[in-house]
């Protein structure tokens, strides 16, 4: 009678990576560089392994950022106690996402690069969406308002952000203050009279201000 067959051995050694180890390697990447230097070469390299290695644990690059979405969204953003009134709660809910993204500026780059999001984070769409609603505004202007609420949001962040790059990375006057140190009167009155504090006034953290201006602007839409 034959021998039953011998269960074949796996050739090669299991992946010596865990999917956390390669989840922090890429934020490490995206921190100092920015979405654009996440590859899956240069990952490989951080966690001294190889590409192929890599894909027992992810997918793709598509799939390792919407890792990075809910690891950052999970460990970072809470929900807040928010007020009653569906003007404040908008207001509340938006401006705990702009604290929550302002000290992780990358990850608002990777929300705008593509149409991804992390499941977790959609809480704060709801009420943002939800206080438009109870403010009067159909469905459909909620949307469209929750969508001009993050892009002021997601721009006001990723200026600041590339702001602060170029201030650590190059302390020379830059090209806007030698623009508004020779400003015509004649030409750009009410610029030029405000040239000399134009950098310390658009430095200014007007971030709730513009947000609840924008939220009353929505709202006159009913």
């Amino acid at each position: 009678m034959p021998r039953p067959s011998a269960p074949r051995k796996t050739l090669g050694r299991p992946p010596r990576i865990s999917r956390e180890e390669i989840i922090e390697a890429a934020r490490r990447i995206m921190e100092e560089g920015g979405v654009d230097r996440l590859t899956m070469r240069r990952l490989a390299t951080e966690v001294g392994s190889t590409p192929m290695a890599l894909y027992h644990h992810v997918r793709d690059k598509e799939e390792l950022l919407v890792l990075l979405l809910d690891d950052y969204a999970t460990r970072t953003l809470r929900r807040p106690e928010l007020p009653d009134h569906p003007r404040e709660r908008t207001i509340a809910a938006a401006a705990a996402v702009h604290e929550a993204l302002s000290a992780c500026p990358w990850i608002t780059e990777v929300l705008t690069a593509d149409d991804l999001m992390s499941t977790s984070a959609l809480w704060f769409v709801e009420q943002i969406v939800d206080g438009l609603v109870a403010c009067g505004l159909t469905p459909e202007q909620a949307v469209r308002g929750y969508r001009a609420i993050w892009y002021y949001t997601a721009g006001e962040i990723m200026v600041r952000a590339a702001a602060a790059r170029r201030r650590a990375d190059d302390d020379r006057t830059t090209y806007r203050e030698r623009v508004f140190a020779d400003l015509d009167p004649g030409e750009l009155p009410r610029l030029a009279k405000v040239a000399d504090r134009w950098a310390s006034l658009t430095a200014e953290d007007t971030y709730l201000d513009g947000l609840r201006a924008l939220v009353d602007g929505l709202l006159a839409t009913r």
